[in-house]
């Protein structure tokens, strides 16, 4: 490949970029990963980075819950917990077993599509990804800016002042990537432990004054049977309800996204990560368990010991239930330190969001070529997601509700989309039990998902402005980096590195021929055709390259260069690969780097327009060839002495 002299990069340059390293100790580069050693953190370390998303949402789900379903709050909550451990946890399970390098379902729905059908269909899930977890940071850090707020100590000091300190918390988050990602691992350790510990004391708290005052279950059993009837009805109306505690499910999607963090065992590859799947499951399971005993019993408490209209917009307890008991029955003291940790999971349940984004969107955008190199890099994408956070924020003021139906959307739509392809996945594999238990769970998530898109419609709109904006986005870089050299590697088989070097002792002279017939007559008119074109004596031999399209869509791929001689005469260089100029570019320049001779390629014009023409290119690798092969070497070699010649007749 050409090698030309790079002025050596600034500090901050070379600080911004070395980031793949921080990410589950890939090195930087796209192809680094097949080569690096896994290093990584052990299971129960990342649960508590996907935990702060996940257990996090108790701070607010009680008191959805309660708005959401009134008495029959931890009737319909149980109702969730059944679906996250009968549906949610299977599901994700075997998406962690079929994509186990934090790609998730869309890798898995990726492998049934391929073409540009393929790349926009990725491109739609990745925009529901990014709203998932782009309105997680948000959500959640205006949802610790509200506890702050409604602090009693602090109310009157940070009243108004809301969407100042949502901005900040979020600047907070994006600095502690940029410190480094083992550093918000540690911190989502110390959160999640405290967290779920003061959480554990006011559900005990509250359980032992349920206990000790009997007419509360009592009451609450009378009120039940008076506006229900019977359990039938009440069973129905929680299903019913359901779909709007989806909020619950939240955190399955960022625990296979943060998978490449797991240490796994010490025998692991890339292609088989035995232990990384085995502790990602013990992850997952871990997970659902602790949240769903955790929102059994606070969905319990919070019903029977808060009066109702507390629950209600303006109430002591709208958005804070748990934080209302902790004050009500352990104190001031109890309740300001149960109101801090309660604001520090909610700022840091961002950060399981953003290290889905960081291990989700350079995965796939820059290896469509729709987005730049740096994108690779942890840093830069930091501070784009974080930015767009700020935009975020501002857009929906820092408002809890007002992002809820998109954050759901979010959520739903990843989860449908994982429930359907470990179908396919199961049917595929001829497993016809699995087949038809992870078809009931897809049903069900397409029924919560079509319900939470009929109520709240404006979670559709927020998704499909994502959508567009990547798809435009990653359209204009793809254009702008159409006429990069996008081969990666040139292998050459042992006969087609014989013919470039039998050539090298006399001039190195191509004919591109577009692959055909290939009959003895249609090669000897070529040459005839070539040799009048550009009036070459009889004396030249050449060498014919034949390129094949393979998947046009897609943006780098290796080269694998065959040679073979046919007819007993003619010499022929096949390869394979998404453009024809690419290959036949980066074929030049290996040739040129293996023999230290200049080589030279012989075409003919191409008939259309040069904008149908490079349509054509763009949408389909072929189109004008000459001068778009000529214009890849033009980037790829700057220096006009080094270039190979183009050529045209």
């Amino acid at each position: 490949m050409a090698i030309t002299e790079q002025p050596p990069p600034s500090r901050l340059r070379t600080w911004m970029l070395e980031g793949l390293s921080d990410m589950a100790g890939h090195q930087q580069g796209p192809y680094a990963e097949a080569e690096a050693p896994h290093k990584g953190q052990r299971w129960y370390r990342v649960m508590c980075l996907t935990g702060v998303d996940y257990f996090s949402t108790l701070g607010y789900q009680p008191g959805i819950a309660a708005l959401a379903a009134g008495l029959l709050s931890p009737i319909a909550t149980l109702v969730l917990v059944v679906v996250t451990l009968a549906g949610a946890l299977p599901v994700y399970r075997r998406v962690a077993e079929e994509s186990p390098h934090g790609e998730g379902s869309i890798a898995m729905l990726e492998r049934l599509l391929s073409f540009w059908k393929g790349k926009l269909f990725v491109l739609t899930l990745l925009g529901f990804a990014a709203t998932d977890f782009l309105i997680t940071i948000t959500l959640s850090a205006a949802d610790a800016s509200t506890h702050l707020i409604e602090n009693p100590h602090l109310t009157s000091l940070l009243n108004g002042r809301q969407m100042l300190i949502t901005l900040a918390l979020v600047a907070l988050l994006g600095a502690v990537f940029l410190r480094g990602f083992l550093e918000a691992i540690g911190v989502a350790v110390v959160l999640v432990v405290v967290y779920l510990g003061l959480n554990a004391v006011v559900v005990v708290v509250g359980l032992w004054h349920v206990l000790t005052a009997e007419h509360v279950v009592t009451d609450w059993t009378s009120a039940l049977t008076t506006q229900h009837g019977n359990v039938f009805a009440m069973i129905g109306v929680s299903l019913l309800v359901f779909p709007k505690l989806a909020l619950g499910l939240s955190g399955f999607e960022t625990g296979v996204a943060v998978m490449p963090h797991v240490q796994g065992d010490p025998g692991d590859t890339e292609e088989k990560p035995t232990g990384r799947i085995r502790d990602a499951k013990k992850l997952l399971t871990t997970a659902a368990l602790i949240m769903s005993g955790f929102l059994i019993a606070t969905s319990f408490i919070t019903t029977v010991l808060i009066p109702a209209n507390e629950f209600k917009p303006g109430g002591k307890a709208n958005g804070r239930a748990l934080a209302y008991l902790a004050h009500q029955y352990l104190g001031g003291a109890f309740g300001t330190v149960y109101d801090l940790s309660t604001i520090a999971i909610l700022w840091f349940a961002g950060a399981s969001a953003m290290a889905g984004l960081l291990n989700l969107m350079p995965r796939y955008l820059p290896r469509y070529g729709m987005a730049p190199h740096w994108a690779r890099a942890v840093r830069p994408m930091v501070i784009v997601f974080t930015l767009i956070a700020f935009l975020v924020t501002w857009i929906f003021d820092a408002n809890v509700d007002k992002q809820g139906g998109a954050y759901a959307t979010g959520v739903l739509v990843l989860m449908s989309s994982a429930a359907i392809a470990v179908t396919i996945a199961a049917r595929r594999a001829a497993q016809k039990g699995w087949t038809i238990a992870f078809s009931v769970v897809s049903a069900v998530l397409i029924y919560v998902t079509v319900a939470n898109v009929v109520e709240r419609p404006d979670g559709v709109k927020i998704g499909a402005c994502f959508i567009v904006g990547i798809i435009l986005l990653s359209l204009l870089s793809r254009l702008a980096r159409a006429f990069e050299l996008r081969v990666t590697r040139v292998d050459l088989d042992p006969m087609a590195e014989r013919f470039i070097r039998d050539m090298s002792h006399r001039r190195i002279r191509f004919i591109a021929n577009k692959p055909g017939r290939r009959d003895k007559a249609a090669y000897r008119a070529k040459i005839e055709q070539i040799r009048a074109d550009h009036d070459l004596p009889e004396a030249e031999d050449f060498v014919f390259v034949e390129v094949t399209i393979t998947d046009p869509s897609e943006f780098e791929a290796g080269l694998t260069v065959r040679g073979e001689v046919l007819h007993d005469r003619y010499r022929v260089l096949t390869l394979e690969h998404s453009s024809v100029s690419n290959a036949l570019a980066a074929l030049l320049l290996h040739a040129r780097d293996m023999t230290g001779c200049t080589p030279h390629i012989y075409f003919e014009w191409t008939e259309g327009t040069p904008f149908s023409n490079f349509l054509r290119f763009f949408l389909f690798g072929q189109g004008e060839v000459a001068p778009v092969t000529r214009e890849v070497l033009r980037e790829a070699e700057p220096n006009r002495v080094l270039r190979p010649r183009v050529h045209t007749g």
